[in-house]
């Protein structure tokens, strides 16, 4: 094992602060570029940023979920799309640790900065042949995949499915990007046809929902104490928080000396509706980072106690995230609303704000609606219709 010097939290949020006038001066570019700045990456990459999901032997940090949703804040604060991607290679990253050790040495045994792009979604078939599987499919929403080296894919396997690991030079890239929101994700799709993957880098996803992991090393790490979907939901949840304070921020920024058009108000900060509007905005914000940090902390617990999960709480882990996510959609409606025409313009950073807040609520494991349900589901003691737990 690697002797790693692990930042303390408060350290990782200030290099996180640090970048937020990087990527919110490469925001709009990376948006028309479809993809992420290169200099933001490198940035993110030197912090060690990317590495807070890396395994400590291979040189990443292991950190906790609360640093997550501290250090997400801050990238959702500079760009969406960013914080997005990055809360992305933190759950594949996790997720890739749950492989056998020997496969987690192929991704990270040259050094803690590979990263693997991916989704859970069984989009492809997969037939058993000698030494492993042959995939056909196409994987669309892979966030991140021009600066990812390797893929991760879920397939069915007979009736089962299966996740699987590939380098991305053995899969066929897509340039099919053109979106209304999260365009700085770069999230193409890939396709495959008769793709061999090796036995060793193939696993059931069944297990993996019942906590059961196939790493060995990984086994006794406090951040592996936990089922994949609440570890997957206090990953991503900052950045929706950081968003709506993105949103906030860009709002006052152009209200200094802006009035209401065909009004009386020559000075929209005196207006009894922008008193209305920017306090209600204000609570939102306020609920939602109660929901993201009250998340964090009972993942944190959990896996510090090595407590097992019920099945109410694994459905609050998915509601959380719903409810963050509407709180964010209904507040930067808020102040996009209150923006005025003028603020249509692709300059003006609050109507891409709302667009990337509109692609991300429509995420299936984020829509608010389907995760409501779930929850209410569970707590009128019925059975969830859904194994993604």
């Amino acid at each position: 094992m690697q002797t790693v010097a692990i930042p303390p939290r408060e350290e990782l949020l200030r290099r996180a602060t640090d970048l937020v006038p990087l990527i919110r001066d490469r925001a709009a570019a990376a948006e028309q570029n479809r993809r992420m700045d290169d200099e933001v990456v490198n940035a993110l990459t030197e912090t060690g940023i990317l590495k807070m999901r890396v395994p400590v032997r291979y040189g990443g940090f292991e950190s906790d979920t609360r640093s997550l949703v501290d250090v997400g804040i801050q990238l959702g604060r500079g760009d969406g799309a960013v914080g997005f991607t990055v809360a992305l290679w933190w759950i594949t990253s996790w997720i890739v640790g749950l492989f056998p050790d020997h496969v987690q040495d192929e991704v990270w045994g040259a050094g803690p900065d590979a990263r693997v792009c991916g989704t859970l979604a069984p989009t492809g078939t997969a037939t058993a042949v000698d030494g492993g599987i042959l995939v056909t499919g196409r994987w669309a929403f892979n966030s991140g995949a021009a600066h990812s080296q390797w893929k991760m894919l879920s397939a069915v396997l007979g009736d089962a499915p299966v996740m699987a690991l590939v380098p991305i030079k053995d899969i066929q890239v897509l340039d099919d990007w053109h979106t209304a929101g999260l365009r700085a994700t770069g999230s193409v799709t890939m396709v495959a046809k008769d793709l061999f993957i090796p036995q060793e880098r193939v696993i059931a996803i069944a297990p993996l929902m019942m906590q059961q992991y196939a790493s060995k090393l990984n086994a006794d790490r406090p951040i592996y104490q936990c089922p994949m979907i609440p570890a997957a939901s206090a990953s991503t949840i900052g950045k929706v928080a950081g968003l709506m304070m993105n949103a906030r921020e860009a709002f006052f920024e152009r209200i200094p000396g802006r009035g209401i058009t065909y009004s009386g108000y020559t000075d929209q900060l005196t207006a009894p509706l922008t008193h209305h509007q920017v306090a209600e905005a204000e609570l939102k914000i306020d609920e939602a980072v109660f929901h993201a940090y009250r998340l964090a902390d009972l993942v944190d617990a959990k896996c510090a106690g090595r407590e097992t999960w019920s099945v109410t709480e694994r459905a609050l882990a998915r509601v959380a995230m719903g409810r963050v996510c509407r709180l964010a959609h209904d507040a930067i409606g808020i102040y996009n609303t209150a923006s005025g025409g003028s603020s249509i313009f692709e300059s003006v950073p609050i109507q891409r704000i709302e667009r990337d807040m509109e692609a991300i609520n429509l995420h299936a494991l984020n829509h608010p609606n389907t995760n409501m349900e779930l929850y209410g589901r569970v707590l009128c003691g019925l059975e969830p219709d859904s194994a993604y737990l």
